[in-house]
């Protein structure tokens, strides 16, 4: 049965960190929050850098909806809808335009549709929306984060709300390695007993609730759901229940090109709420009616052999998958690390695997230990997952960032000092595994948070070169990606001393690549020269690049001159420069870029208006408001004016890696003090950004709002490219303000 022993109580825990207020009273502007419709006229106004947006500053209470935005600081949350009442009532319009997903899936090989056995993962950790709900990340020094998303070909977001809708970090992270991702609806106990009589009352009921996921779904831009129904049912809610999981399957198929239902073992076809831990001809009617069936936990081998007869399900067999509770409760074969035993099984007998809680790393163990738990864990079960590799087109980049660290990097300079989590900041994820060599070598590679080059890590090479061997090859990416003609490479690396380090890339012709099954293709290899500084592309590169102190990091650059060719394989060779004996060795790798040299010549896009919506000023302590840090700045003391406001423009989202929030003051109070230098305010990682708690000079005043994307390849842009918008404000009428 999907159930966590973790309790919803450590939510209260979690709360964002509070600013204590002079007199706990909100601000807010006279002007209404905007509407989607609203923004998007905004952005389609003709771009007038001049214009100004005026405000007048208004007490009054919060208006924005307390279930998308914290109440305290407006900062925007993931959620899911807690009953029927909730999902009926989803509009579109009030809808969380913040946790729509940024990135759409990627196309990888094997696709989903080949037929040979997947692996579907059920996050399911403590009641679900912890760290992950503040959708513009947040400071934590141990989240959890999954990266060895090559391995999978499902991610289930599971909470035990009605509808959970997963936050949008987690659908970009899955998305950015070709991975569907799965949203929960589930009906339990009593009183979901008494919403699927509700609706699964009449066709019209089943359609509208089914129609309504439909639409979340699309809006929100993930790939189906897991549909997990663990009370009774009547025997007209039974019968309409298979009518439902068949409608809502075809409308998802319709509407969501590649999208997936899964049922769960629970109810029979006589609406019996019995786990069979098995497909079977009691609910062979669930799996005859949507794409996918996650049994229950307690299986045997019996139970595999006696699926592998069922004559239904001979065609479908990969759509069958196999539960196994890595936390080990009950009778189950293996789980927690040995649940490679329950894997072994599986696919002995051609089934599909639904891994339930791989959280249990990080819950139940030691959670410094997080990313060496992790990356055993999911090495003992390597030999029994498959490969996949991302063939979209290029550029290929990757800097290996996971989605958190201790401090945020750009260039290999420290951009901010502190721990930070933010899924959609993961970049493509490389291998991660450990192997033996002969004698006493090794090699592993893994994610390291010390010292990265962008982002909040790196990938760290490390291992011990035996003395039998005078170099090692260690694959980083399988891929399958299209190269130009010509084809411009950038790799920024970190060598140990006594080792030296080369770039391999492994190709093959394009027209031969495309995978049928599990058999490969013959690749040659391409160990290529690195370009000299005054080349013309490498200057182009560092021109784009901008001003960057390398601090012990090299990059060298190459350019391949190809015809017809695909990029199967990067590995990193690491060869002794010493004497034949034993050698430790690691090697920090800080990006690899594979670029289209032509892209080198192409300006960087101007980003047009900027929108600022749903303003809330806010009164309480906090540090100076003024970007110029002059003397006449309020002291930390005082009490401040805070600005929350949401930001929207128009970027093509393939163009950009991120894009960093900028403000500054440009008048007032003092008219006396110059305008002040730009300053930080955070980073988006989609055309959304909300300004919270910023620290602003009290009315009357102008400030200027900036965006500055950074590119996909990490360039700079030049400053007349970036978005600004203009917004001053005065104070208003609050003669009831005390």
């Amino acid at each position: 049965m999907l159930q966590m022993d973790g309790t919803a109580s450590i939510m209260e825990d979690l709360s964002p960190r509070k600013r204590k207020r002079d007199d706990g009273a909100a601000v807010v502007s006279d002007k209404q929050p905007k509407t989607d419709s609203s923004s998007e006229s905004c952005l389609d106004e003709p771009v007038d850098l001049r214009s100004v947006q005026h405000e007048i500053i208004k007490y009054g209470s919060i208006s924005l909806p307390a279930k998308h935005y914290d109440p305290d600081t407006t900062e925007p949350l993931s959620c899911g809808l807690q009953n029927l009442e909730e999902l009926l009532a989803w509009k579109l319009s009030e809808a969380n335009t913040f946790n729509v997903a940024s990135v759409l899936r990627a196309s990888r090989q094997p696709s989903y549709a080949s037929n040979q056995p997947r692996t579907l993962v059920c996050h399911d950790m403590m009641g679900g929306y912890l760290d992950d709900r503040f959708i513009q990340g947040m400071e934590v020094e141990a989240p959890y984060v999954f990266y060895h998303w090559s391995l999978i070909d499902i991610f289930n977001y599971f909470s035990h709300q009605m509808v959970t809708i997963p936050p949008a970090c987690w659908t970009n992270a899955a998305h950015k390695h070709g991975v569907l991702s799965l949203g929960t609806f589930i009906t339990e106990w009593t009183d979901g007993a008494q919403m699927c009589e509700k609706f699964l009352a009449d066709e019209e009921s089943y359609r509208a609730v089914a129609d309504k996921l439909v639409q979340i779904s699309h809006y929100y831009g993930f790939d189906g759901w897991l549909v997990n129904i663990e009370n009774v049912l009547s025997a007209t809610a039974v019968k309409n229940m298979v009518l439902f999981l068949r409608y809502l399957t075809d409308q998802m198929h319709e509407r969501v090109p590649g999208s997936v239902i899964v049922w769960y073992d629970s109810v029979l076809k006589d609406g019996s709420l019995k786990w069979q831990n098995e497909l079977n001809i009691d609910n062979r009617v669930f799996f005859d009616a949507c794409d996918g069936f996650f049994t229950n936990y307690n299986w045997t081998e019996q139970n595999l052999e006696h699926m592998k007869t069922l004559s239904f399900a001979q065609e479908r067999q990969v759509d069958i998958f196999v539960g196994v509770d890595v936390f080990a409760r009950s009778d189950v074969v293996g789980g927690k690390f040995e649940t490679n035993k329950a894997l072994d099984l599986l696919r002995k007998h051609g089934f599909s695997a639904a891994i339930f809680a791989p959280g249990w790393v990080y819950e139940c163990n030691d959670k410094k230990e997080f990313r060496n738990n992790q990356d055993k864990f999911w090495g003992l079960l390597r030999d029994h997952l498959h490969v996949h590799r991302p063939s979209s087109l290029l550029p290929l980049v990757s800097s290996f960032c996971q989605g958190f660290g201790k401090s945020f990097y750009r260039n290999g300079q420290v951009e901010l000092q502190n721990s930070w989590f933010n899924l959609s900041a993961q970049e493509l994820q490389p291998f991660y595994h450990r192997e033996e060599l002969e004698g006493e070598g090794w090699l592993r590679t893994r994610g390291c948070p010390e010292g990265a080059w962008s982002g909040g890590s790196a990938l760290l090479i490390e291992g011990v070169l035996p003395a039998g061997l005078p170099k090692i090859c260690a694959r980083i990416f399988a891929l399958h990606v299209p190269l130009a003609t010509r084809t411009f490479v950038s790799f920024v690396y970190q060598p140990s001393e006594g080792v030296s380090v080369s770039l391999e890339l492994k190709m093959a012709d394009a027209a031969l690549c495309s995978h049928t099954k599990t058999k490969d293709i013959t690749a040659s290899s391409v160990v290529p020269a690195a370009l000299k500084e005054d080349h013309e592309l490498v200057k182009q590169f560092a021109q784009s690049c901008g001003v960057w102190r390398p601090d012990g990091w090299t990059r060298r650059c190459f350019e391949l001159e190809l015809s017809g060719c695909a990029l199967r394989d990067i590995c990193v060779n690491i060869t002794r420069d010493g004497p034949a004996q034993d050698t430790q060795f690691n090697c920090r790798v800080g990006e690899i870029m594979v670029l289209d040299a032509e892209s080198l010549l192409v300006s960087p896009r101007s980003m047009p208006n900027i929108c600022v919506s749903d303003i809330v000023w806010q009164r309480g302590v906090g540090s100076s408001g003024d970007s110029s840090k002059d003397t006449t700045a309020l002291t930390t003391t005082t009490s401040k004016l805070h600005l929350n406001a949401t930001l929207q423009w128009n970027y093509p989202s393939q163009l950009a890696r991120y894009f960093r929030i900028h403000w500054r003051r440009l008048r007032g109070p003092d008219p006396r003090v110059p305008p002040g230098p730009l300053a930080p305010v955070g980073r988006s990682y989609s055309s959304l950004f909300r300004v919270v708690d910023l620290a602003v000079p009290d009315p009357p005043a102008l400030l200027e709002l900036v965006v500055e994307p950074v590119t996909r390849e990490g360039f700079s842009v030049p400053d007349t490219h970036w978005g600004r918008r203009l917004l001053s404000y005065t104070e208003g009428d609050n003669t009831g303000h005390k």
